[in-house]
């Protein structure tokens, strides 16, 4: 690809994205660090090893855990779904995929509570068979799965329709079955979208705020998640604790990029291996 633009051009474009990611990115990755260490070692391993962030910790990673396993069951059947078939319904279902990105996570958990809050409309039946949704885990993962579904499917359906079905039928006529076309064909052919689309969906989940507000009640030690304890130490006055905490979130995000890298150079190393038998 030839260059054209002058090398004075390609220079301040250059440094421009330096001081976007610098200021956007980095800076704030750096104070929340540095705040955190503010009053001590010994106060930051207070703060993150508190019995409250401890379950505010498992909650948010209990939660990701789930919910990446949700919406990758239904990004991938949705998906397949979509892109493959045409079938009544079809766009009224891509709407619906989309729905979430359309309606705030407050709204959204303001209709978790209209459904499963006491007066909403299962309460009664939830109350009488001593189940609770909202002002527990469940709300909060279901809160979490609901603004977080859109990410993977919206990053296959693209790929999936631009590669057509030609593979997946051409499998089908030498004999593979449907299990093994999804295998064999469709998966490796969509998994760096995949992939990118679970690490989407995984930093929203560790990082949702509004809708887990709302169906949580803030009870602290049981319906917390990292974010939102990071606010009740924050509320308290309580700043480097807080930031102590929000340093979790960010390791969190740091160790699913390292896993995301690793993952991409084992499937590169993979794809450079089978092209070397051909």
């Amino acid at each position: 690809m030839t260059q054209t633009e002058p090398a004075w051009v390609r220079r301040a474009l250059i440094a421009v994205a330096l001081v976007f990611v610098g200021l956007l990115i980095l800076l704030p990755v750096v104070i929340v660090f540095t705040e955190a260490l503010r009053r001590g070692m010994g106060f930051y391993l207070k703060s993150i090893t508190d019995p409250p962030a401890l379950a505010a910790l498992r909650l948010t990673l209990v939660t990701a855990a789930i919910t990446i396993a949700a919406n990758l069951t239904f990004g991938l059947m949705a998906s397949w779904l979509i892109a493959k078939f045409s079938f009544p319904g079809r766009n009224l279902l891509l709407s619906l995929i989309d729905l979430p990105f359309a309606i705030s996570p407050v709204i959204s958990g303001l209709v978790f509570i209209l459904v499963f809050g006491a007066r909403g409309w299962f309460g009664g039946f939830l109350t009488q068979h001593n189940i609770q949704i909202v002002f527990a885990a469940p709300g909060v993962i279901l809160a979490t799965i609901f603004v977080t579904f859109p990410f993977i499917a919206r990053e296959l359906i693209p790929l999936m329709q631009e590669q057509g079905a030609d593979d997946e039928e051409a499998a089908v006529l030498l004999g593979a079955s449907g299990w093994q076309t999804f295998w064999r064909v469709t998966l490796p052919n969509v998994r760096w979208a995949l992939v990118y689309g679970v690490v989407l969906a995984n930093a929203r989940a560790m990082g949702e705020f509004g809708a887990v507000s709302v169906v949580s009640g803030h009870i602290r030690g049981r319906t917390n998640t990292l974010p939102l304890h990071v606010e009740v130490l924050y509320n308290e006055y309580n700043l480097s604790a807080a930031f102590a905490v929000a340093s979790l979130l960010a390791l969190l995000a740091l160790v699913t990029l390292v896993l995301k890298a690793a993952l991409e150079w084992k499937l590169r190393a993979q794809s450079a291996e089978d092209q070397s038998w051909l």
